[in-house]
């Protein structure tokens, strides 16, 4: 394990957020200066492939923590300064999204800041993790005597007050490992984070978020299908399946490397097709040990489409299908966002509305000054929004573990100040 250099003057820890992104094909790190404009300026960025996980999980510790290092240290030097803890974004598959209800008496009082701390501490002791690490306890809507969908009860009078307590959580061996490798990297984990919550914050606006939209995360070994409405992520579901699949198929079906197969992919391959594609030839190299002499192969750019459409309309079915599962379908489930780095293959956008039924877009960053080019496009979504989500300093209830129970009041009550503020600020 090697050390990680110092040498550079640090710039005020406080000012800085620096976001995590471990990928199953690519790790990025991003360092970001929030301004006293509350203006978010990109200082420097990294990035390294990833070698060591799949299908979001880390299967391989020296390879992971290594690029986690390099990345970093990659954004340091970019950026002139060195950095001592990290947002980490979580991606695996398996992430569990629910709801937790909770409910008060309050006899037709109005209702005060105390009434919604009592509310919010309840909702918070009733969480039930069931074996698993809460990643995210956020306050959903409020219930008013069984009215469903309030936003902001503070100040109306209720005989009960209720609260739905939206948690995303996870089995707890694939986020330990997640953190011991950036603990390994001599990184502090200031905290770890869903990615769809952290794509939301990056790729979606505000009225999409209150309207209702649909976020499907077309990562490399995973697909996240996320629901937002009221401004807040309201379901979730994840399929083991992404774009390292399309790429793997043009391999077996080619008979090439996969980094070949991903050129082709990137380069010439599309969810789209054109007459011309049968005209348009490609070649392929071969998988064949140096010694060997073996000429390229020549395919359609139509054969290669074929295998991209064959996987691509299997994928497809299983976002349909989780989008059904969500609930997501009617006059409100119109509305779909595509992210990720399956997002930029071409065509797909119009692709997918197709099959879906849905009109659909592509979800690209937005919220930060000087993004590199290259960290602009939508497989960045989730690194950009890990930063734009630790900058909205967000309210958590989540249960301390039991070593941190000390002075978990004090705490919790500084958080509910904070939550308190935000609603006289907004209505």
């Amino acid at each position: 394990m090697k050390e990680r250099h110092h040498s550079m003057t640090p710039v005020k820890e406080g000012n800085l957020i620096t976001a995590l992104d471990i990928g199953s094909s690519k790790i990025s790190a991003l360092i970001v200066e929030k301004r006293a404009d509350n203006v978010l300026q990109v200082l420097g960025s990294g990035q390294r492939e990833s070698l060591g996980v799949r299908r979001g999980y880390l299967f391989d510790m020296e390879s992971t923590e290594k690029a986690v290092r390099e990345a970093v240290e990659q954004a340091e030097r970019i950026a002139g300064t060195n950095i001592e803890s990290v947002w980490v974004s979580f991606s695996a598959g398996g992430l569990i999204s629910d709801l937790s209800s909770t409910e008060v008496a309050l006899n037709g009082q109005r209702i005060e800041e105390i009434h919604m701390e009592t509310l919010l501490a309840t909702g918070r002791d009733a969480i039930d993790p069931d074996g698993h690490m809460v990643l995210h306890a956020q306050p959903a809507l409020y219930t008013l005597d069984g009215l469903k969908g309030v936003k902001s009860p503070i100040g109306l009078y209720a005989d009960r007050l209720g609260v739905d307590i939206h948690v995303i959580a996870a089995e707890p061996s694939p986020v330990r490992n997640l953190e011991l490798a950036v603990r390994s990297a001599h990184l502090e984990v200031q905290a770890i984070v869903a990615a769809p919550i952290a794509a939301g914050m990056s790729c979606l606006f505000a009225e999409e978020r209150e309207l209702g939209v649909a976020l499907v995360e077309l990562g490399a070994g995973v697909t996240n299908v996320s629901l937002f409405a009221g401004g807040l992520l309201v379901g979730l579901t994840s399929i083991p399946m992404g774009a390292s699949d399309i790429t793997d198929d043009i391999a077996a079906a080619f008979g090439t490397r996969r980094s070949d197969a991903e050129r082709l992919k990137c380069f010439y391959g599309s969810a789209q097709s054109s007459p011309r594609d049968n005209h348009e030839m490609i070649d392929v190299a071969p998988i064949a040990n140096d010694e060997d002499v073996i000429d390229p192969q020549r395919i359609s750019r139509a054969q290669l489409i074929g295998v991209i459409r064959k996987r691509l309309d299997h994928w497809m079915d299983h976002i349909a299908d989780a989008l059904k599962s969500l609930g997501y379908n009617g006059p409100v489930g119109r509305q779909v966002v595509l992210t990720g780095g399956g997002a930029e293959l071409k065509g797909i956008a119009d692709y997918a509305q197709g099959v879906l039924g849905r009109s659909v877009r592509i979800g690209r960053p937005h919220g930060l000054v000087g993004l590199p080019d290259a960290h602009s496009g939508p497989a960045f979504a989730t690194l950009t929004g890990l930063v734009l989500h630790a900058a909205s300093e967000p309210f958590d209830l989540r249960p301390l573990s039991y070593n941190n129970r000390i002075g978990s009041q004090k705490s919790f009550m500084g958080s509910f100040k904070r939550l308190f503020q935000m609603f006289r600020r907004e209505y």
